[in-house]
């Protein structure tokens, strides 16, 4: 394969703070190592496929002027980015200047005001995967929850979809000061402390205040978004940071191609890969599908997204338009609460499935 002739795809990803780093280096690792076997098995018509990273730093000014120099480089589509906010800035300028951008890991449901043809996504949408959260909440028997917020459109959009799905059951959700949770907690009588704030401060910091105030041994921490996932969360929190139920988008049971691309994984990033990796890879799987078989030109792609049918690490991806989400949407990537084990701070439980 000849490499000035190479397929380039951009890819966007937070890789320095105040981005999460470390999902940023998982989501890359994904989307790697599937470029490295698209290449082995002969690239795209034996062009080999090159990925063009772009560091977002979880900055949305920085993501829409990213993806404005990819085009101008001639990129082919971009795919990527973890952070809602970020992927919300460049899902809108790829839609301003028609550039295909396949989102692999933001949940926001308004990725863009209106809808568009040209974006498409493989995460579940925050509506779908909060209340399945909220689901959760409820079945363990709590219902009063406390929120620990910080100014965020899309900490506000999970508190929205929080509140719209617990008020009608019977349930109660109170919002928080971040800094001074415990009494605020105690005050309120909550039975669960949800943690929508940045990490690893001040989410590290309040759940060490809440497990070591004895009058809140009772008191459920969670955090929707992810946060525990992750080997820096285990290694700051240490036990304190077991039993905190939050979201994974992975089957209960991995498909042989999974558990292929799992162990690749492992080895590649020297720990276990999070859900964010598999997003990675399973982006570049489905983008390499649709530049076979309709070409690299960027209409083409954006134009394909509706007849995607492709095996990703996850189960089958296809593509289509759901009530209330302007971008074309996987229905449905598999959805998990999960914690860490007490017992065995470095193993995952699998308390709810949606």
């Amino acid at each position: 394969m000849n490499d000035e002739s190479a397929v380039q795809i951009g890819a966007l990803v937070p890789l320095t703070r105040p981005g999460w780093a470390e999902a940023g280096q998982h989501l890359l690792a994904g989307l790697e190592l599937a470029v490295r076997e698209v290449n082995d098995a002969g690239g795209i018509a034996g062009r080999p496929l090159e990925l063009v990273v772009r560091d977002t730093a979880a900055d949305p000014q920085k993501a829409a002027a990213a993806v404005d120099e990819l085009a101008r480089l001639g990129v082919a589509a971009v795919v990527g980015e973890y952070h809602s906010v970020v992927a919300r800035a460049a899902a809108a300028q790829a839609d301003a200047i028609g550039l295909p951008f396949l989102c692999s890991s933001a949940v926001l449901d308004a990725l863009t005001e209106q809808p568009t043809e040209w974006v498409a996504r493989l995460s579940p949408p925050q509506s779908r995967g909060w209340q399945i959260y909220a689901e959760f909440l409820l079945s363990s028997g709590r219902s009063r929850i406390a929120i620990a917020a910080q100014p965020s459109v899309y900490w506000a959009s999970g508190i929205r979809i929080l509140r719209d799905y617990l008020t009608p059951r019977g349930g109660d959700v109170i919002e928080v000061d971040p800094e001074a949770v415990c009494d605020e907690l105690v005050t309120n009588g909550a039975a669960a402390l949800l943690l929508l704030v940045g990490h690893p401060q001040p989410a590290v910091s309040i759940v060490q205040a809440v497990r070591h105030d004895q009058r809140l041994t009772d008191v459920l921490i969670g955090a929707p978004a992810g946060q525990p996932e992750f080997a820096e969360w285990a290694a700051l929190l240490g036990d304190d940071g077991a039993g905190i139920p939050f979201l994974r988008y992975l089957p209960e049971r991995l498909s042989p191609l999974g558990a292929q691309v799992e162990t690749a994984l492992r080895e590649q990033l020297a720990q276990p890969p999070s859900f964010v990796a598999f997003e990675g890879y399973d982006t570049i799987t489905v983008l390499a599908d649709v530049l076979r078989s309709h070409g690299v030109d960027r209409a083409r792609i954006a134009d394909a997204w509706p007849r995607v049918a492709v095996e990703g690490t996850r189960g089958k991806i296809q593509f289509s338009r759901t009530p209330g989400i302007s971008v074309w949407q996987w229905a449905w990537p598999p959805v998990q609460v999960v914690d860490r084990d007490p017992a065995r701070p470095d193993h995952f439980r699998i308390l709810h499935t949606g």
